[in-house]
């Protein structure tokens, strides 16, 4: 399973350089997984019970205000134990790739704050979301 959100490029999001600033690729990006979580969970979890922990920017091109809009998407590339590892791009409306991504969410507990195990029902909505990745196109 692959969100995709369109986003409008804002004047705040661009910089002196008129560019879009670096941080504000992150924001899109997180706009993205956020709903892809949501998502990809449906009933079995809340979006609250995980965290961002590493995450890894490519900065391929540089966007400006000029180009109005991004696409960004979200799929799911890997279950671990307490993990998921998530494949992210953001490209310029034309199809352009401005940056990719790799980010992973862990199961965070609620009382104790540290990581947890993924639970069955959130497993199996996760692996659900997988096989419609990883199922070849006809």
């Amino acid at each position: 399973m692959t969100n995709e959100k369109r986003i409008e490029i804002r004047w705040r999001d661009v910089d002196a350089y008129e560019h879009v600033n670096n941080a504000v690729y992150a924001t899109y990006l997180e706009e993205c997984r956020d709903e892809w979580l949501e998502r990809a969970l449906g009933g079995a979890g809340e979006p609250w019970d995980f965290v961002l922990a590493p995450v890894a920017i490519d900065f391929r091109r540089e966007l400006r205000l000029g180009d109005e809009r991004v696409v960004v998407t979200c799929s799911l590339e890997r279950i671990g134990t307490s993990s998921l590892t998530l494949r992210e791009e953001i490209r310029k409306a034309d199809g352009t790739l401005a940056a990719e991504s790799e980010a992973v969410l862990v199961a965070r507990d609620r009382e104790s704050g540290r990581s947890r195990a993924l639970r069955e029902d959130e497993r199996s909505s996760l692996e659900s979301a997988l096989r419609v990745v990883s199922r070849p196109h006809t």
